[in-house]
Formats: C-alpha cells, structure tokens, sequence
C-alpha cells in the first residue's frame, strides 16, 4: 500500500513531497496561500501549533461546540469548531508526525469538517481548508484524497504556484493523474519566468516518482496453483 504509515516507500513518497514543496519554496512562494486569521493554517503555523495558546484553543472548541448544538446548520460555527481542533492536536517536531492524541484531535477535526462541507458553503474558508489538506496530509490522517479536496478549495480561493503546485501534488498522491497534471499547468502558468522551468520539472519529477513507488508497493497477484 503506497501509504502505508511503515513502508520504506511511504517515507521515500514523504520526501519527494517535501522536496517538491521546498522547490516552491525557493521560488519566493508561501506554501499553501494561507496566511489569515488565527493560525492562518501556513506551514510553520502547521509544524509550531501557531502562537494561540492551548487554553485560548479549548475555549475556542468548547465554544464552537456550544455553538454547533445550538444550531447544527451553521457552517461558520463547523469550520471554527474544525480550527480549533486542528489547532489543538499535537506534534512532534522531532518525529516529523503528530502524537497518537494528535491524531485522535485530527480525526475530530475532519468529522467537523466534513459536518461544515456537508453544508456546501458558499465561500469555504481557504484557511481551514489549508489545515485540513495538512491534516489529511501524509504525516498526519494520511488520506491523499481528502487533502486535495481540502486543497483545491484553497488553490481556486487563493491562486498561486505554491497552492496550485500542492494541489499537484496532492492529486499524484491520490493517484488522480488528470487534476494533478492540471494543477501542476496551473502552478507553473503562475510561476514567474525565471523559476518555471525548474518548478515544472520538480512537478514532473514527482509525478514519475510517486508512480513509481505505487507501482512498486502494489500488491503482488495471487498465483493459481
């Protein structure tokens, strides 16, 4: 299985994302296109938990809860309930991965935003959204799928190389070879000159090299005897 948590070919997929997402980097471009409201959802904001301390957190989730039981139907009280518990799951600077109660604050994170997605907004906010493709990312819930969908909302709110290139890479991940080859258009399209060769040729690279550690985790037909 191409994601499993243990595989050698996992960690080599992990790698490859992140050197694409520095090469991004590089070129002058902030990851993810988030950088507003609390925790704004940006990569470091990802990896230091933000500057929100944890008791100004479990006030904001117990509130966002109060607010979802009193009206089950209000998207904005979801996707703040949603931050909150992302903001609250913890990890692990030194292992590159949430903590097992991480984790369990994540899975938390994601039924409150799927409740706020199950209610089709008309503006999803691209801030949460950054944190759930994060939270759904490898190192975190490990649901490729999710974490470009989450990214898309992102991308199309907050159009940039960085967004677009994540979104790219997202979609190789989750093996959905058309948005992906899209995105990656896209991430170069808004690239400046100078830097889009090397960044539509770190995007090929991962493409071939994501395909090529799925094909090689795939698993082995049965033979018949």
């Amino acid at each position: 299985m191409l994601f499993d948590l243990q595989s050698r070919g996992r960690k080599n997929v992990v790698k490859i994302i992140y050197t694409g997402l520095a090469v991004l980097m590089g070129a002058g471009f902030l990851l993810f296109g988030v950088g507003t409201g609390v925790g704004g959802g940006g990569l470091f904001d990802i990896f230091n938990g933000g500057t929100t301390a944890s008791s100004q957190i479990s006030a904001a989730e117990k509130s966002a809860q109060r607010a979802v039981h009193r009206d089950p139907q209000d998207a904005q009280a979801w996707a703040k309930l949603t931050r909150a518990r992302f903001q609250g799951a913890d990890f692990d600077t030194t292992q590159n991965a949430y903590t097992e109660d991480g984790l369990v604050k994540l899975r938390s994170a994601a039924t409150a935003w799927q409740k706020y997605l199950a209610l089709q907004p008309k503006h999803p906010d691209p801030a949460v959204a950054g944190m759930m493709a994060n939270a759904y990312s490898e190192t975190g819930l490990n649901q490729p799928t999710e974490a470009a969908i989450a990214q898309e909302i992102v991308a199309q709110v907050r159009p940039s190389s960085a967004t677009f290139g994540q979104l790219a890479l997202f979609a190789y991940a989750a093996n959905q070879s058309r948005k992906g080859d899209l995105a990656a258009q896209k991430a170069v399209q808004l690239t400046p000159k100078p830097q889009r060769t090397v960044v539509e040729q770190r995007l090929k690279t991962a493409r071939r090299q994501i395909a090529r550690e799925r094909a090689q985790n795939a698993p082995t037909p049965a033979t018949r005897g």
